[in-house]
């Protein structure tokens, strides 16, 4: 509990406290209050960025989870090579994130990648996924898809293999099978794992730092910043560092879930009252 506290908790807090200072050059000027907030709430970038994270949550979250869910019923079914299958999923996971983030960016460059050829090969032009801003973005969910589906994927096929086979059979006897099997036995029984599953998905790409800030860089034209490469763009501009401001954006993340939850509890309690 204290190494979590100390490597999670503290910088959580400090982080919160450092939004309502004003920063010089990484010296402490003093408390400011809300003047950080002010200042993001007159850029267009930072409503931007606060638009493609809100959308790359959810296009992201709604892919991988899916994809999880199909990938673990394909292989829950011990295919002939279901082993074989479930290594090569679980592969991206154990690529470290800075080093997925080089392998997309090298796939996706117009000069050396593999993409355009591909594409070329078909007798299309190449999409220079990196120079448009709708291509850029789906080419970073298609990162985030790749590296964190497997972990979906392993914590919902323990899911299947953990069903308990007595409501299938009685069911299989009442005639049950394929989808209707898995729609009214089956995935109810695993529906709280897979709302873990969609609450991690969301936890991960909420702060997805790796793949836009080594893939895209928050190109072209700023279009695919998320919150937390444009707080890194605030904290380390070297004419003017912004470390108040940075410290709002990393805050958001996290400010955001906790108003929603403390509405919900407000609500709750007047209906109790």
């Amino acid at each position: 509990m204290l190494a979590l506290a100390a490597i999670s908790l503290y910088p959580t807090i400090d982080g919160v406290d450092a939004s309502l200072h004003r920063f010089r050059y990484g010296l402490d000027q003093g408390f400011t209050g809300l003047d950080n907030f002010s200042i993001i709430y007159g850029d267009q970038i930072f409503w931007r960025a606060i638009l493609t994270t809100v959308l790359f949550v959810i296009v992201a979250v709604a892919i991988e989870t899916l994809l999880g869910l199909l990938l673990a019923l394909l292989v829950a079914r011990e295919l002939r090579f279901a082993g074989l299958i479930r290594v090569a999923l679980i592969l991206p996971m154990t690529i470290a994130p800075v080093v997925v983030g080089v392998i997309w960016r090298l796939l996706y460059a117009s000069d050396i990648g593999i993409v355009n050829p591909l594409f070329e090969l078909f007798g299309f032009e190449g999409p220079n996924i990196l120079a448009h801003p709708l291509t850029a973005f789906f080419g970073l969910v298609a990162v985030d898809t790749w590296e964190w589906t497997p972990l979906l994927f392993l914590i919902i096929l323990a899911g299947l293999h953990s069903l308990p086979q007595d409501p299938i059979e009685a069911a299989r006897v009442d005639g049950a099978t394929g989808f209707r099997l898995f729609f009214h036995v089956n995935f109810p029984l695993i529906a709280n794992l897979y709302l873990i599953c969609t609450l991690l998905s969301t936890i991960f790409s909420l702060g997805d730092f790796n793949a836009v800030f080594f893939v895209s860089g928050g190109g072209p034209a700023n279009s695919t910043h998320v919150l937390a490469t444009l707080g890194i763009r605030y904290a380390f501009d070297m004419a003017n560092p912004y470390l108040g401001v940075a410290s709002v954006m990393t805050a958001l993340p996290l400010l955001i879930p906790l108003v929603i939850i403390l509405m919900r509890k407000f609500r709750t309690s007047q209906v109790q009252l």
